[in-house]
Formats: C-alpha cells, structure tokens, sequence
C-alpha cells in the first residue's frame, strides 16, 4: 500500500498484516508538527513529571500526527492515540483513566478541546517546552494542571491569526468563518464553526448556494472544496499562500517510479517499524478505536 506522510506510512504498517508492504515514494515526505516530539525529549518529560511526583496519575494522549516512537510510547504507559474528529472522546476516555493528561505533540487540538469543550479554564493548560529545562515549569504548574500540552503546532494552521480573520470578515461581508482545531485558540475562538478535515468537508457539502466561506486549513484541500463547490464562495482564510511543504512532496514522479520499481519486482522506500515499538503503538491505537 502507498502512503501520503511518513507517520501514515508507519502507522499504516503497524497495522497492516504481515503479507503487506508499505511504501512510501518520497521518504522526504513527513510533518513538521510530528518531527517536533521526538522520543528522548518525551521520555525526559516523563521523568520530570516523575521527578514532580504527577507521573503516575498522567495519561498521555499522542494526535495521529506523531511518529511510531512516540505512540509506543504513548501505548507503553497505558495511553491513546486521537485524531481531530475524536480528541474529546479520547481526552474524556483519559481523565477516567487519571486525573491529568500529557497531551502531544499539537499544542492548539489539546487546548482547544480542552478548553471548548471539555470546559477547562486556559489557566488549566500549561505548555511544556522540550528546548528549556522542566520544561519551563515549576512542579507547582505541573501539580495543578489538568492538561500538559507539548509544544508542538502544524505549520500551515499555525500561520492564520486574529488579523486574517478581521481582514476577510471586512473584505467578504456574510463569511462564515470554518476552521480546523489545529488553529491558534484565538482564532477557533473568533470562528463560525471549527471541526476536522471530514467536519469541513460536511459543511461545505451542506451549506447554502451563494454562501461565502473562508476555510482555515491546508490550501489544496480548499482548492478542491472550491472547485467541488462552484455555486459557493469558499476561499482560503489567509491572504499569504502556504501549502505544506513535506506533505506535497508526494507527486506524480514519485509515485510512477514507485509503481515501475514494483513492476521490475523491485520494493522501494518500505517503512517498516519495529515490533517491540509497533506492539505498543498498536495498543495506543487500539484504545483509540475501541472508544466508544
């Protein structure tokens, strides 16, 4: 099977049965958001929350985008993985488990669960900091809170701001504001409606002709849900052009020379994960499936 990222590949061959390959035709193709927690540094959280005396009430919770290493992880120490769609349910499922979550490695889809809709207070958010000492927290603020967000965030939803917002709300009257949870919390905040890649495209499908939208998410996903949508206005939020540059690396090219190469009887780029790693992500990613 072929895959877009190189996540998606590791978590599609954790999966998959032993007979399947995974291939993935540019081995350059990641995600920023999930090269930002890598395994030494989430391991070092743990001890300082260890060393805090909060380690063994946390339960950590890793978003889809992470790598293999940090599901197992997150499956060795009785944790889950979510996606966008299904993070409350997945937060909700670990606050039965404990009484504080370890949240990686998306910073904004962990505060803007918890806060809107979970009902948190910002204050019971605090955010860890790989690159400073503890973190850069006191054992107070790691005793108190209820949420530890990893310091992490996607590239391209990272880049929408309070100003976008005000620019195409004066520019387009009527728009309606749609955004994916990997926004920055003020913009979710200031939008119309915030929901997952598949929210958004329910929306979209569902909205009235003539209606203007300005979607807050990767800029090929818009373009396609504009050209799908042709009575509708939908335009990206930002007026500054940005797709996601490893996530695009997989194009045409690429994906012929993988096709040729398994026509010559020749498996290119096959990810493979380790079965110690894979055995513990695959318990991380069936808790996440067998939520309710």
């Amino acid at each position: 099977m072929f895959c877009g990222v190189h996540f998606m590949a590791e978590s599609a061959d954790i999966l998959s049965r032993p007979e399947q390959k995974v291939i993935l035709p540019d081995l350059a193709a990641g995600c920023s958001m999930a090269d930002m927690a890598v395994l030494a540094q989430v391991e070092e959280a743990w001890e300082v929350l260890a060393d805090a005396g909060v380690a063994d009430v946390t339960v950590p919770v890793t978003y889809m985008n992470s790598s293999a290493d940090i599901k197992g992880f997150v499956g060795r120490n009785k944790g889950a993985v979510c996606t966008s769609s299904n993070a409350e349910r997945a937060l909700r499922w670990a606050y039965e488990q404990g009484g504080k979550v370890l949240f990686l490695p998306d910073q904004h889809l962990g505060r803007n669960t918890a806060v809107l809709q979970l009902g948190f207070a910002l204050d019971d958010c605090v955010l860890y900091d790989p690159h400073k000492p503890g973190g850069g927290l006191t054992v107070d603020q790691l005793r108190t809170a209820k949420i530890i967000l990893w310091r992490g965030h996607c590239s391209v939803h990272g880049r929408f701001t309070l100003d976008s917002v005000r620019e195409v709300r004066e520019r387009v009257p009527g728009v309606k504001l749609l955004v994916h949870p990997e926004c920055r919390h003020d913009v979710v905040t200031a939008a119309d409606f915030v929901g997952s890649t598949e929210f958004i495209i329910r929306t979209l499908d569902a909205a009235a002709p003539g209606s203007a939208w300005a979607v807050g998410t990767e800029l090929n996903l818009v373009r396609r849900l504009a050209a799908q949508h042709p009575d509708k206005n939908v335009m990206f939020l930002d007026k500054t052009v940005c797709f996601c540059s490893t996530m695009n690396r997989i194009d045409l090219p690429h994906l012929v020379w993988s096709l040729e190469s398994l026509v010559r009887g020749e498996v290119v780029n096959q990810i493979t994960v380790d079965e110690e790693t894979a055995s513990y992500a695959r318990a991380a990613l069936d808790r996440m499936l067998a939520l309710p």
